[in-house]
């Protein structure tokens, strides 16, 4: 199952949410400001991300403008404490399964969400759409 992590003022949330819905994929939807996140969470998040807080983490942030000189010094757990309770330091929505991470909302990358079946079929009826434009 699919776990997302929103906050309430997230259009790129909101936007997530109503494409998982859509798309008719289970989902479980967590929101920061209600309940945070835990350090097993991080832990999980960043197993999966390739660059570690550097995905994660929003330097656009105001949270991150606060502590960008600093922040370099850090110790893992001083970062994880800072996101924790500093949600909107996160990039968000956070979409997490067993094997897939996502941070941001991009209608692309989100397709992975979609079960194999799903996306063969929709990847050869794409394909039968462009070489029926061809013959024309």
């Amino acid at each position: 199952m699919v776990t997302i992590y929103t906050t309430p003022s997230c259009t790129s949330c909101r936007k997530a949410v109503a494409w998982l819905k859509e798309h008719n994929i289970p989902f479980k939807e967590q929101n920061l400001f209600k309940q945070k996140l835990t350090r097993d969470q991080l832990k999980e998040i960043l197993s999966l991300s390739e660059n570690g807080t550097d995905d994660v983490i929003s330097q656009k942030s105001k949270a991150f403008q606060h502590v960008k000189k600093d922040i370099d010094n850090y110790t893992l757990d001083e970062l994880f404490t800072l996101m924790i309770e500093n949600p909107t330091i996160m990039k968000r929505p956070i979409l997490i399964d067993e094997k897939r991470l996502e941070v941001g909302f991009n209608q692309e990358d989100i397709r992975s969400f979609l079960p194999r079946k799903v996306r063969n079929y929709e990847l050869s009826a794409l394909q039968a759409k462009l070489n029926l434009e061809e013959a024309i």
